[in-house]
């Protein structure tokens, strides 16, 4: 079952430049938390959203908010980490399937007792299927198009577990905090492969730090707004710095800081 919903006329305020008209952003995860936000945020900026999560309901739920707040929004159903299910969303999409901007956002927690050692065979699928494979799916389907145009914005939502100079390889957690060190490779891999941005494509991992969502719980000290802004600015920054130079891509940010690996 799939949610499908586009605001027929986006009708912007003239007098509000939009920096984001004309381009597509397609959120994985968009349907709530961190992505949700992100996928406001680039809306408002003028993109059409492509919001994506794996229940209907909340897709729905979340691509009608975004449309009551003036945003051109799509939502869609899919499990990022069957890679059947995110060929057939991206065939869905037709068009909107070769996004300028690219946020993965889907991730899941795993239990608390997963230690490398205590870690179930099921366990360790579901946690990496989400977080890795489903980077993997979204990657292989969504950014060929950028590519080619030589144009696009890449930025995959890490955590502070995956870092090896951080807190990463402390113990315990261990499909969580290996599935997001993985992803911090997956990410830097293709921005080499992409010419570190020498190509028009800018390929970055962000780590949102700790937010109240459905994973960070409520007492988290970060709303998830304040998680996604530096989603937003990675997403719509310049390619080139003012000299003419390739701005540093392949990195992993937080508060639009590099933070070591």
């Amino acid at each position: 079952m799939i949610s499908f919903i586009r605001k027929a006329v986006r009708m912007p305020n003239s007098s509000v430049p939009e920096p984001l008209a004309g381009r597509v952003a397609l959120v994985t995860g968009g349907s709530r938390g961190i992505g949700f936000e992100a996928a406001r945020e680039l809306g408002m900026l003028g993109a059409t959203v492509v919001v994506i999560g794996m229940d209907p309901g909340r897709v729905s739920a979340a691509a009608h908010s975004l449309v009551a707040q003036g945003i051109d929004a799509v939502g869609e159903s899919a499990d990022v980490a069957d890679a059947s299910s995110m060929d057939d969303l991206a065939a869905r999409l037709g068009s909107l399937a070769s996004p300028d901007i690219l946020v993965i956002s889907a991730g899941v927690m795993s239990d608390k007792a997963s230690k490398t050692l205590r870690t179930s065979a099921e366990e360790w699928d579901r946690v990496l299927g989400v977080n890795l494979d489903g980077a993997f799916h979204a990657m292989r389907l969504f950014v060929p198009g950028m590519a080619e145009r030589r144009d696009g914005r890449v930025i995959t939502v890490s955590a502070c577990l995956g870092r090896f100079s951080g807190p990463g390889t402390s113990g315990g957690l261990a499909p969580y905090r290996v599935s997001k060190a993985a992803l911090n490779a997956m990410t830097k891999n293709l921005a080499a492969e992409l010419m570190h941005g020498k190509r028009g494509v800018l390929v970055d991992a962000m780590c949102p730090n700790h937010c109240r969502t459905d994973m960070g719980g409520p007492q988290a000290p970060r709303s998830a707004a304040e998680g996604a802004e530096t989603i937003v600015w990675l997403a719509t920054r310049e390619s080139v710095n003012p000299n003419g130079m390739a701005v540093e891509t392949g990195l992993l940010w937080e508060d639009r800081q590099v933070v070591p690996w």
